[in-house]
């Protein structure tokens, strides 16, 4: 009985195995080979114009550190990545929590509330590059006639503006996931737990930080790890609007890749930027990974 047993479970785990085996193969060819690809080429002399290669060494990573805008580019991807997530993060959980609330017209707000996430990063980023215009722009039309403004600002041609500019319209677009995350979580909290708080004395705030926030300690850490993620790896939204400049004051690492890549034809160096920053997230996967395995041993 127990040999049988077994066998059947063998042979629902080689059924599995069977089954994904196809998936696992896909996934590795489509991400496994390019990634190595990228760690090979970034110890070689690669060009687009030149043919034939040569070991490298660390020149490649030598190129990059030499480059008199990395210092200034890698401030700017902290910069980006850490305000995007923070804004995102606090816009989402406010929005969270009035829609959480029951008001008329609730449904209305949550459909139209994600229209920003819906809307595709390229009509996202032309739609504001027009609305910020200087000439016909209706965000400096506006300034004007209110008369806050005398002039038209130049949001995303002038240095001063341009990284916090870029920074809010990508509060606006992506703070939508944060909203439907924490109103997905704060939905399954118990209503008779809140209700026993309230009875006991405890006001909206005190709920909020000893009830509701510790609920969404599991959700805000796989969102937060994944917009880290994604905002520091974006290219397309910045270089939308303002191709990493003016004076490359909006420059990220995507952008300088690219720029080596696409520009200067130096894959090698690409590869070497490339292959910085993918240590750099598998160092916060691990942070990550150490922190969910916390959170759920203390759930247990």
């Amino acid at each position: 009985m127990k040999i049988s047993k077994m066998t059947r479970s063998k042979r629902k785990k080689m059924t599995v195995l069977i089954l994904i085996l196809p998936a696992l193969v896909f996934l590795v060819s489509l991400k496994g080979y390019p990634l190595l690809k990228v760690v090979h080429d970034s110890f070689f002399h690669v060009s687009l114009i030149k043919p034939g290669t040569g070991f490298a060494g660390l020149d490649n990573f030598k190129t990059i550190m030499a480059d008199e805008r990395f210092k200034q580019t890698v401030v700017n991807t902290i910069y980006w990545t850490v305000f995007s997530v923070l804004g995102e993060y606090l816009v989402g959980m406010i929005t969270a929590i009035l829609l959480n609330r029951e008001f008329r017209g609730r449904a209305f707000f949550r459909t139209m509330i994600f229209i920003p996430w819906l809307v595709p990063i390229i009509v996202a980023g032309m739609t504001w590059d027009w609305m910020l215009n200087t000439e016909f722009g209706i965000v400096n039309f506006m300034l004007n006639t209110l008369h806050i403004t005398s002039s038209p600002i130049d949001f995303l041609g002038d240095a001063k503006y341009a990284m916090a500019v870029v920074i809010l319209i990508n509060i606006w677009r992506s703070f939508p996931y944060y909203t439907i995350s924490f109103l997905s979580a704060m939905q399954s909290i118990s209503g008779d737990l809140m209700e026993a708080a309230a009875i006991d004395g405890a006001g909206v705030i005190k709920r909020f930080f000893y009830i509701t926030l510790p609920q969404l300690k599991s959700v805000s850490l796989v969102i937060v790890f994944l917009h880290i993620i994604w905002t520091a790896i974006n290219f397309d939204f910045i270089w939308i609007l303002t191709e990493g400049g003016p004076n490359y004051a909006t420059q990220t690492l995507p952008i300088m890749i690219y720029r080596y890549s696409m520009k200067k034809f130096n894959v090698g160096a690409a590869s070497a930027l490339s292959t910085m920053m993918f240590a750099v997230m598998a160092v916060i996967f691990v942070v990550y990974y150490r922190q969910r395995m916390k959170i759920s041993e203390s759930l247990e």
